[in-house]
C-alpha cells in the first residue's frame, strides 16, 4: 500500500495510543517511515495521591528478597520518590524497563516473554514460599503477578508509586480520527487504555477507530480487540516501539 515515496507507511494512518507524553518516540518511528500519526492516548500517569505511602511502601519493596518494577513508569516515579537502592533480585518484565533501571544504577534480569506470565515462568520466581516480594507499579491491571505469587507462598509488598487515569480527549482527537480516510493501525499494550478509549470516544470517532486493524502486543490484548469489534486485529511481537511499528509495515504492505 506504500506510495512512491517508498517508505513503507506512507499512506498509512497511526493512532499513537501510549499514555499521555509516552508517545513521542512511537511517533517519531511512524513519520520517519512515511505515515502519519493521531495522538489518541488512552491513559494519563500521575504522580501517587499520598506520595509518602507510596515511599513508605517502596522502601518495603526494595528491602525484600525480590523485586518487581512492572513498567518504565513505575521505574521514573519510585526514582521520585526514593533513590533506587537494594540488595533484592530485581526483576522487569522487558528491555524498556530494564533501560530505566540501568539509568537509575539498578541491573535487572528479564524474562523472555515480556508480561506477567513470562516473569512468574523465570527461576528466581518458582520457589517463593516465605520470600518477600516487592511490586512496584501501580494500582489496577489483572493482578496476574500478585495473586499467582501469593498463591506460591510469597509475602508481597505492593508499591503503587503513581496511577493511571483516563486520559482527557476533546473533539481534536475524535475529529482527527473521523476526518481520517487513510488505513488506520491502531497499536494496543494495555487493555485498560483500550476500554477508557472506548468509553471515552463519541460514536462516529468510536466506528472510526473501530473501523481499522488493531495492533496488540499480546494473546490477551489480541481477544480485547476482537471482543471489542476491530474490522482486524493482528499480533506484534511485543509492546515495545519496534515490534509495534514492524506489525505495522507488514500489515501495511499486504494487498
Amino acid at each position: 500500500m506504500s506510495s512512491r515515496s517508498g517508505k513503507p507507511l506512507a499512506g498509512a494512518c497511526v493512532a499513537i495510543t501510549r499514555p499521555v507524553g509516552a508517545g513521542a518516540a512511537l511517533r517519531a518511528r511512524v513519520l520517519a517511515l512515511g505515515g502519519t500519526a493521531v495522538p489518541l492516548p488512552g491513559s494519563s500517569l500521575r504522580a501517587a495521591g499520598d506520595p509518602d505511602a507510596a515511599r513508605t511502601a517502596l522502601r518495603g519493596a526494595l528491602g525484600g528478597d525480590v523485586v518487581i518494577f512492572t513498567s518504565p513508569a513505575a521505574v521514573r516515579f519510585a526514582a521520585r520518590l526514593l533513590p533506587l537502592r537494594t540488595r533484592a533480585a530485581v526483576i522487569v518484565p522487558g528491555s524498556g524497563t530494564a533501560a530505566a533501571l540501568r539509568i537509575a544504577g539498578l541491573d535487572a534480569t528479564i524474562p523472555a516473554r515480556a508480561d506477567s506470565e513470562g516473569m512468574l515462568a523465570l527461576p528466581g520466581l518458582q520457589r517463593v514460599r516465605g520470600k518477600r516480594v516487592g511490586i512496584v507499579g501501580a494500582p489496577g491491571g489483572r493482578g496476574l503477578l500478585d495473586g499467582t505469587l501469593r498463591e506460591r507462598g510469597a509475602r508481597i509488598t505492593a508499591a503503587h508509586v503513581y496511577q493511571r487515569v483516563p486520559a482527557r480527549l476533546d473533539r481534536r482527537h475524535a475529529s482527527a480520527l473521523s476526518r481520517n480516510r487513510a488505513p488506520l493501525y491502531v497499536p494496543l499494550s494495555s487493555s485498560e487504555a483500550l476500554r477508557n478509549l472506548l468509553a471515552a470516544l463519541p460514536g462516529n470517532a468510536k466506528r472510526a477507530l473501530l473501523g481499522g486493524t488493531a495492533i496488540a502486543s499480546s494473546a490477551r490484548l489480541l481477544q480485547a480487540a476482537r471482543a471489542a469489534g476491530f474490522a482486524r486485529v493482528l499480533r506484534a511481537e511485543s509492546a515495545h516501539d519496534g515490534d509495534l511499528v514492524a506489525a505495522i509495515v507488514a500489515a501495511h504492505a499486504r494487498p
